[in-house]
């Protein structure tokens, strides 16, 4: 096996596994369990959400039994988050929210395709300063993921049998994913915190929520930090530069 070859489906692997596949297969499942479609709901999503559920947070209102099957998890109407695995975390401490309960604040995380986490608490504290619910934001980019990361996939695998000099760009795409995810999601914190709205309870002029770090809002803390996955994330960008290198050098040498 080539050099390049081994870096290429070192980091196919690492994208197909954790969010190729859980992203693809659960795709439009949350919209189902919302309009009460549950038996359209293909099987296959059931068990990607219980295997991938082991990866996750599940809500402090979560019963024991259901955490780790969404067949549970729609009978006791729980708190129902996305499939792939998140790459950040945002968590909030408030006044209101004993430390015993939520010793690091209330979290939430970011996936490319969805939320997890305490969502409900959260979009309760951001009602309370005017503003909107975590799902008015990205909806056009949620909706295009799975065709995003299967379009990765294929590119990836293109690249493994395109013995071209001209090969290298088809891996631009997953060098990207970390710096895509990071400006989006900074963008749409730039828009939530510039567009509040009048019915909050207590009134704060616009603001750019804290995209890495401690912030303060009001009287809440906030602690916005990469998760365990972000990383892996980076770990297949440099795989894919060190392809990408790997595949330039061994063609100069022809």
């Amino acid at each position: 096996m080539k050099k390049y070859q081994f870096f290429t489906l070192t980091a196919l692997a690492f994208l197909v596994i954790f969010f190729t596949i859980p992203i693809t297969c659960f795709y439009g499942v949350t919209e189902k369990i919302k309009n009460h479609q549950t038996d359209d709901i293909p099987s296959y999503s059931y068990f990607i959400w219980d295997l991938y559920s082991r990866l996750q947070y599940q809500t402090s209102s979560t019963p024991d039994d259901a955490k780790h099957s969404l067949k549970k998890m729609i009978d006791t109407n729980s708190e129902i988050g996305a499939a792939s695995v998140p790459v950040w975390s945002v968590s909030l401490e408030a006044p209101n929210y004993p430390k015993d309960a939520f010793p690091d604040g209330i979290p939430v995380l970011f996936h490319f395709d969805g939320f997890s986490g305490e969502v409900h608490e959260m979009n309760t504290i951001n009602h309370y300063i005017g503003m909107y619910p975590m799902e008015r934001g990205a909806r056009l980019e949620m909706s295009l993921m799975p065709y995003i990361f299967l379009s990765v996939t294929l590119l990836m695998i293109v690249y493994l049998y395109w013995n071209s000099r001209k090969s290298w760009f088809l891996m631009i795409f997953p060098v990207l994913l970390p710096v895509g995810f990071l400006v989006d999601f900074a963008g749409w914190l730039y828009w939530f915190g510039h567009n509040m709205q009048e019915w909050g309870a207590f009134k704060i002029k616009p603001f750019m929520p804290t995209v890495f770090g401690d912030g303060k809002v009001a009287q809440f803390t906030t602690h916005s930090y990469p998760t365990a996955w972000f990383y892996l994330l980076l770990l297949i960008s440099v795989l894919s530069i060190l392809a990408i290198f790997s595949k330039l050098k061994q063609s100069n040498k022809r």
